[in-house]
């Protein structure tokens, strides 16, 4: 009976182990094919030729509706570590007024840098309430639950 449970235990152990060493692939947003990018040509390919070879830009420029940008991530995580990035691209197509390719830019994964957040505090003004306030806050209070029983 030990045996058996000795094995089946080990059995389970080293299962999840297998499971954990595999990694999670994951891809976000459109990582353009280099050989799709010589079919656009400046100065003769048109918006509607580039949403065809490419499909829709991640991102359209907030400013000017003439830039877009493709965007692409390949990242692998393994269990609980930070991902990896497997693959960066930035890509950038400029339109003329008449809706013509004028430039196209790939931009250098080495030059992409990370932003750390802040870990400030925005100060709030008035009382803060702590969690047993909040816990027996409405009791006694009308609509609480003692004007609950009262209704009754």
């Amino acid at each position: 009976m030990i045996r058996r449970l000795f094995s089946t235990l080990s059995l389970s152990l080293f299962l999840a182990g297998l499971c954990a060493c595999a990694p999670t692939m994951a891809n976000r947003g459109h990582i353009v094919d280099q050989e799709r990018l010589s079919e656009i040509k400046t100065g003769e390919s048109t918006r509607e030729d580039v949403v065809r070879i490419l499909g829709s830009p991640t991102q359209v420029s907030t400013f000017d509706e003439k830039i877009w940008y493709y965007f692409g991530r390949s990242t692998k995580q393994y269990s609980f570590r930070d991902p990896e990035v497997i693959e960066q691209k930035a890509f950038e197509i400029r339109f003329n007024d008449e809706g013509i390719v004028v430039a196209n830019t790939l931009f250098d994964s080495a030059a992409a840098r990370t932003i750390e957040s802040v870990e400030r505090r925005t100060p709030t003004y008035g009382h803060e309430t702590t969690a047993l306030e909040q816990l027996i806050g409405n009791l006694g209070r009308p609509g609480g639950l003692a004007g609950k029983e009262s209704k009754k």
